[in-house]
């Protein structure tokens, strides 16, 4: 059989984050898939995860998949996320399931000793960085084994300031595709600087509203939102934020400032986990936080993980406010209210440092949408603010991205024909 006639053949492999239970990386698979109708589509990550109950997707791990492949050639799409930045040690972190967690916490020394070993032993995979694969970081594949390898609107806002190593392998990696698109001006500043010939594209969640706008009112009035609605007749404000905002002074510090928001605005208060893998969010801050609001504040707890429950609770909401970037980016899709939230305003007469939720809004979002992120002392006065953005500026926003991202996707659909 020819070579061309194996790769005709090869299925086109997605490649992600979204081997774990985080809200964005799980909405990239959905995204890609349905940008390429018509392909066998396999969903591959570092580990063997079956994620179908909350909306995901069954996840091979990337080695022994293309393993079974026997030099079909596949193509390897990478979905999208901050992948650029993300080591081998906080990878397996993220995947640990509750018993093995302690253990990986524990193993962050061996691996800086030596951390191609340690990936490789884990993963299969010799890489510091294990989510941006290469012909090189898989064992030096060939053509034969490895058609095409693409990054479409990857993260990496602070790849410069992560280990030189790391970097370094990344941007090989970079140089080595075959098509890279990246989500925000830091990551493309950095790959223009080494001669990465990378197109700017929204991150894929801006697409959730167009491609699955059915799927999500469907999981509404099916999950229970309509009460959920019904309960807060002058609508609520999602509110979410990850685990390190769970210490006692910092949730006092939020159900002050949720009090006040409510007392302004009479809204409710809709708290809900956007990601539930480790060092993502907890559950029981939220109970914590509930606990502390005065009967003034309105609260429900929404315990669901399933990746379209969140988007329709997001949908229906009034504002976003959060950590979590891709709380944001579903606001934006669907021309809601936003604004994200960070654990204390920056001194005054300092710079912010960069994130990843500042880096993609600085990138996309029109000035008038301000403040982009507050810290939690003002998140009251962040979402008052966030409220008096023009809708029709919110409207024009989603479309032009969703415009943007399918232009930006079309050089990799016609790529693979």
């Amino acid at each position: 059989m020819s070579r061309s006639a194996n790769r005709q053949h090869a299925p086109t492999i997605v490649f992600g984050a979204f081997d774990r239970h985080n809200f964005g990386d799980l909405l990239f698979a959905h995204v890609v898939e349905r940008m390429l109708p018509g392909r066998d589509v396999r969903f591959a990550g570092l580990a063997d995860r079956d994620l179908r109950e909350y909306g995901g997707h069954q996840v091979h791990a990337i080695a022994p998949l293309l393993a079974t492949l026997k030099r079909r050639a596949p193509d390897v799409i990478h979905a999208g996320g901050e992948l650029l930045a993300c080591n081998a040690w906080e990878a397996a972190v993220m995947l640990a399931s509750p018993r093995d967690l302690e253990a990986t916490l524990a193993s962050e020394n061996a691996w800086k000793r030596d951390g191609r070993t340690w990936a490789q032993r884990r993963f299969g995979i010799a890489a510091l960085a294990p989510y941006v694969l290469s012909r090189a970081s898989l064992g030096g594949l060939s053509e034969r084994d490895l058609n095409r390898v693409i990054f479409n609107a990857v993260g990496g806002a602070d790849l410069a300031s992560r280990d030189p190593a790391l970097r370094a392998e990344v941007l090989a990696s970079l140089q080595d595709a075959n098509h890279v698109s990246v989500r925000d001006r830091e990551t493309h500043a950095i790959a223009k600087a080494h001669g990465i010939a990378a197109r700017l594209v929204p991150d894929p969640a801006v697409m959730v509203a167009e491609l699955f706008g059915k799927t999500i009112r469907r999981r509404a009035a099916a999950n229970g939102l309509s009460a959920l609605r019904a309960a807060f007749p002058q609508g609520y404000a999602a509110v979410q934020f990850s685990a390190d905002f769970g210490d006692d002074a910092t949730l006092d510090t939020l159900a002050r400032e949720l009090d006040c928001m409510a007392r302004r605005t009479g809204l409710g208060v809709v708290l809900f986990r956007a990601g539930a893998a480790p060092w993502h969010d907890d559950a029981a801050c939220y109970e914590r936080l509930a606990s502390r609001l005065s009967a003034a504040a309105s609260v429900r707890v929404f315990s669901s993980l399933n990746v379209w429950d969140i988007c329709a609770l997001i949908a229906h909401s009034r504002v976003y406010c959060g950590s979590s970037l891709h709380g944001r980016i579903v606001a934006m899709a669907f021309a809601l209210p936003r604004v994200n939230l960070h654990q204390r305003a920056s001194a005054k007469g300092t710079e912010a440092s960069i994130t990843k939720q500042t880096a993609f809004a600085a990138t996309w979002e029109p000035v008038q949408v301000a403040p982009v992120a507050v810290g939690i002392d003002d998140m009251a006065d962040g979402i008052g603010q966030a409220l008096t953005v023009p809708s029709g500026l919110l409207r024009d926003t989603a479309a032009d991205l969703a415009r943007r991202y399918r232009e930006g996707f079309e050089p990799v659909r016609v790529s693979l024909g």
